[in-house]
């Protein structure tokens, strides 16, 4: 019985925290983090068997749509096993199964309970079982009303981080870069164009650092375009916020000072809840440095391009990406550069008839 009642608690502490309480849990023993960790690593080695991108993004897809259920489940067996153990605890005082006794009896009568099944074959006669049935199916019935609560609003946060991750494809390209998204707002002829994009991702980055910490499930989700993620859009706003706040002509960095701080603090909070360490990460391509200030000088974009702009940039990379390293690993989803991958066009220039928009769209 003792068993059974703490089997009961563990496992509806549990829902409430992972359902019901706004703000990260513990990192401690919990069955909801035991079985999204379980099932996520086999899941990845069977996905790295998958050569062709698009095909092994759609297969860990899957995962967060399958863990869902598998871990509603989990939960429901559970209590369905610790309440036969307090009935069995308490004497196993059932009738009206001829052939079904013992252990075997409390099972049945706690599973037609939990789950209002209500067939009547199986009664209790004492008062303990009398109460513990009542008990029970009240339990069942709350589970059930959590569990109808609970896909809604997941799929309600999904859908809102998925807007803001869509809408920056015609700004900063497909996977996105910090080159792609100056040298769109050069080509308005205003530069200031970038600080009311900026400010909407402050928004977006608080939203997603509330509901992804609340429920860290959602950042398994994954983008309905094999080349976006939530992380690399993020990732990529750092990196924009990073280069307007070493220096980009006619551009004001305040907003980006703002932005940069809400979207590193995402990351930070995201590592912690997932119970990962920062990486270390080496230091910038000099290389890729130089590209990306030659091939936004030909746009018209000016960058601060002196000694003390290259170490205040690597300062502020070191910000950000030892924790964006390890999500990118834990959770198979690519970084992007600064510089937008060669011959690249973004998806909404792209069709599943090969057609293309005209050059002078781009």
């Amino acid at each position: 019985m003792i068993l059974g009642a703490t089997l009961i608690g563990w496992v509806l502490w549990d829902t409430f925290e992972t359902i019901l309480l706004p703000r990260r849990a513990p990192n401690r023993f919990r069955s909801s983090q035991l079985v999204l960790r379980w099932l996520w690593h086999p899941w990845v080695v069977v996905a790295s068997l998958i050569a062709k991108r698009s095909r092994r993004e759609g297969f860990l897809a899957y995962y967060a749509l399958l863990s869902l259920p598998v871990l509603l489940i989990v939960w429901a067996l559970n209590l369905v096993l610790g309440f036969a153990m307090v009935h069995w605890g308490a004497g196993s005082k059932m009738i009206g199964v001829e052939g079904l006794t013992g252990f075997a009896s409390d099972l049945y009568m706690s599973g037609t309970t939990f789950f209002t099944l209500g067939l009547g074959d199986l009664h209790p006669v004492s008062t303990a079982a009398r109460i513990v049935t009542v008990v029970e199916a009240g339990t069942g019935f709350g589970f059930l009303a959590l569990v109808i609560a609970y896909v809604p609003v997941l799929y309600q946060a999904f859908s809102k981080r998925e807007v803001r991750i869509t809408m920056l494809d015609q700004w900063a390209g497909s996977p996105p870069s910090a080159g792609v998204m100056l040298r769109r707002c050069f080509e308005s002829r205003d530069p200031d164009v970038l600080t009311p994009l900026l400010k909407d991702w402050e928004s977006t980055c608080s939203e997603i650092l509330e509901s992804h910490i609340s429920y860290p499930i959602l950042c398994y989700f994954r983008s309905q375009h094999d080349n976006q993620s939530w992380l690399a859009s993020l990732t990529a706003i750092l990196d924009t916020c990073s280069l307007v706040i070493v220096g980009v002509d006619r551009i004001d960095p305040f907003q980006a000072r703002l932005t940069f701080a809400i979207a590193r603090h995402a990351l930070v909070d995201l590592c912690q809840t997932l119970s990962l360490r920062p990486a270390k990460v080496g230091p910038i391509d000099s290389k890729e440095l130089r590209e990306l200030r030659t091939w936004l000088t030909d746009a018209g974009v000016r960058l601060n391009a002196d000694a003390d702009a290259d170490r205040k940039l690597e300062e502020l990379r070191e910000l950000y990406l030892p924790y964006a390293v390890p999500l990118s690993q834990l959770l198979r989803m690519p970084l992007p550069s600064m510089l937008p991958p060669p011959k690249t066009r973004y998806n909404w220039e792209t069709t599943a008839w090969a057609k293309t928009a005209p050059d002078d769209a781009h």
